[in-house]
């Protein structure tokens, strides 16, 4: 079974409000579609990723870059494959870019291959569970929004059926994160996972202070606490002072970045994200690494493809979305068969390959390429 073509197509869906944390805006919900097809009459249905400024530029570099690379190649040779495009990177100065759009294709390939074999992702991985604890995104800073909103979306987000929430923090002084924080623990209760993402937006010193007083409000995680330029340092430092886990790698694109979070001692989870890293291949390059290392895999967003790999790793964890109907447009109805939700608990899709399937009319509506 050969390439035969690639196809990528860009989705952009406006949104009716500004979903933001401590040091970025969301006002679309963007995505990229990769249609890759076989000599053996398979396709891939699979989607990749939420970048708002360059999915134009990851289709024209998987159109124009990578399929001449990969069209012949055979399928199931994803190792590869992945080498023939990685090798681009060497000269490329705009290598993020490159990686999502690598990570297309390689998830495409993930995807023919298990619909070629009758096997999910998940078996292919060597995993065979069928559900994973799910939690929602959420806490965003909104111009009004008061402590009892913030109890409202919690009580939403158990009523949709969330075993927790991720709750932005680090765009205010630790002290005012903290009463937020506080609100959503009130009004969660005592059984609600409750885990705090400052998306990078504290000084060490800063970070500590926020733990030590969020720390008698059982918090499960403290995501990607320190400032990008010295992250895995300051990371270290912090994961030392305090007592709640932390957790980092989305920012990371390679599973050599993964593994200098390791070195540096700096976490207890890694949520590298398959779509900003390369795609399945590299992936389980980190998930390697992090079982060596005794430290728990996550996945930053993307349910469609983090629940079939962290299903397919002993040391999976909990699987990402957005429970608010007006933040995720494509998670709420563009993946047309996405597995129920219920009790704090996601299915993971038994089809073969990533068992995604679109609604093709809401694709064509917001296809920007």
């Amino acid at each position: 079974m050969r390439v035969q073509g690639i196809e990528a197509i860009a989705v952009d869906i406006p949104l009716r409000k500004n979903f933001g944390g401590s040091t970025y805006s969301v006002l679309k919900r963007s995505t990229v579609v990769t249609r890759l097809t076989t000599d053996a009459g398979i396709t891939s249905e699979v989607y990749n990723g939420d970048n708002r400024e360059h999915a134009p530029d990851i289709v024209r570099l998987i159109e124009r870059e990578l399929a001449p690379r990969v069209t012949g190649i055979d399928a199931f040779a994803v190792e590869r494959a992945w080498q023939v495009m990685f090798d681009l990177t060497h000269a490329s100065r705009e290598r993020k870019t490159l990686l999502e759009a690598i990570a297309c294709v390689d998830c495409a390939l993930w995807d023919v291959t298990g619909k070629a074999l009758g096997k999910n992702v998940t078996a292919l991985l060597g995993g065979e569970r069928r559900e994973l604890p799910v939690i929602s995104i959420g806490g965003y800073y909104m111009e009004g929004k008061t402590l009892a909103d913030i109890g409202r979306e919690m009580e939403g987000y158990r009523a949709a059926g969330m075993a927790g929430c991720k709750f932005k923090v680090g765009g205010l002084a630790p002290e005012e994160d903290f009463r937020r924080v506080e609100a959503a623990r009130m009004a969660a209760g005592p059984d609600f996972v409750l885990a705090v993402d400052a998306n990078r937006g504290w000084n060490a010193q800063d970070a500590i202070r926020f733990a030590r007083l969020v720390e008698p409000l059982d918090i499960g995680w403290f995501e990607e606490p320190c400032h990008w330029y010295d992250d895995a340092a300051m990371m270290a430092l912090v994961r030392r002072a305090i007592r709640i886990p932390v957790t980092a790698g989305q920012s990371e694109i390679t599973s050599h970045g993964v593994r200098r979070l390791l070195d540096a001692g700096a976490v207890d989870f890694v949520n590298y994200d398959v779509s900003e890293g390369g795609g399945v291949t590299d992936w389980r390059r980190a998930a390697a690494l992090c079982h060596a290392a005794g430290v728990k895999m996550a996945h930053h967003e993307e349910s469609q493809i983090a629940s079939q790999l962290l299903a397919g790793v002993p040391h999976g964890t909990y699987v990402e979305c957005f429970a608010d109907p007006e933040r995720d447009p494509v998670w709420q109805a563009m993946w047309a068969n996405r597995p129920p939700v219920k009790n704090g608990m996601m299915g993971v899709a038994r089809e073969p390959g990533f068992g995604i399937r679109l609604d093709w009319d809401m694709v064509r509506r917001h296809r920007v390429n």
